[in-house]
């Protein structure tokens, strides 16, 4: 009963729109040589597109729409209510298009290895390798403490990519975790707390090789000695791990 509420909500608002635009239409000549700002430039009203995405995340469920979603919001505001302004800033402008961005070499990179990454995970799952975890998991691992230890060393071993260790990690303790009681949620943070800082401090990983490749080469330094010297200072990597464990500890004081 909900989604139909917002969808037919969000249908009126379709309709809105294309008769406001039909009845005032814009020179996108005139925006693109004069430059352009909206209306809601630096007001409270630009908070709404977010709003909308988390509110329609929670209520739906569906995280990928939402987004979509919150992003038309903020065309439209951008354009104010301009349909056909917010079409093409969405998708066909330079300096944030959809289309100029996947067209983009280096944003064409990042799919197409986070679409690697998923096909690599669908086939270890296919193959059986997180039933044969779990089957292991399952005789080795008695208490819910032992499947949060579990998960925090699972992800740390896989050290190379944070997208692939939340990738793998998931869906490799999903079931286990359920099997101890070990909430989603719990499972999200531990997941979380562990693959990006593990990648950052990591010499071999995805991190290690986009701040090596940030650095000039004419520096008088090279990229890899940046990264290593960098590590003792990434306090957000260092202490995320430490507050997961400490969060262990709290649970392990509840229990006893």
């Amino acid at each position: 009963m909900k989604r139909r509420v917002i969808i037919c909500v969000i249908l009126l608002a379709l309709i809105g729109l294309i008769i406001y635009t039909l009845m005032n239409p814009v020179d996108m000549a005139s925006v693109a040589e004069e430059g352009y700002e909206s209306n809601f430039y630096s007001s409270p009203v630009g908070l709404v597109p977010p709003i909308i995405a988390i509110l329609l995340a929670l209520i739906t469920k569906e995280v990928y729409s939402s987004l979509f979603l919150g992003i038309v919001s903020g065309a439209v505001l951008y354009a104010n209510f301009n349909l056909e302004l917010a079409l093409n800033t969405m998708f066909f402008n330079e300096d944030g298009g959809l289309l100029y961005k996947i067209s983009d070499p280096f944003n064409a990179g990042i799919l197409v290895f986070l679409v690697m990454l998923g096909i690599l995970v669908a086939l270890m799952n296919r193959a059986g390798g997180s039933a044969a975890f779990g089957a292991w998991a399952s005789k080795h691992i008695k208490t819910r403490i032992g499947a949060q230890v579990a998960t925090v060393v699972l992800g740390m071993l896989i050290f190379v990519d944070d997208y692939f260790n939340c990738l793998t990690v998931g869906s490799v303790m999903r079931p286990v975790t359920d099997t101890h009681k070990v909430s989603r949620a719990k499972l999200s943070y531990i997941i979380d707390a562990t693959a990006a800082p593990v990648c950052i401090i990591a010499p071999i990983s995805s991190w290690a090789a986009a701040v090596t490749s940030s650095v000039p080469e004419d520096a008088e330094i090279n990229g890899f000695q940046t990264f290593i010297r960098t590590i003792p200072y990434n306090y957000y990597a260092l202490l995320t791990l430490v507050m997961m464990f400490i969060s262990f500890l709290d649970e392990l004081i509840m229990v006893q």
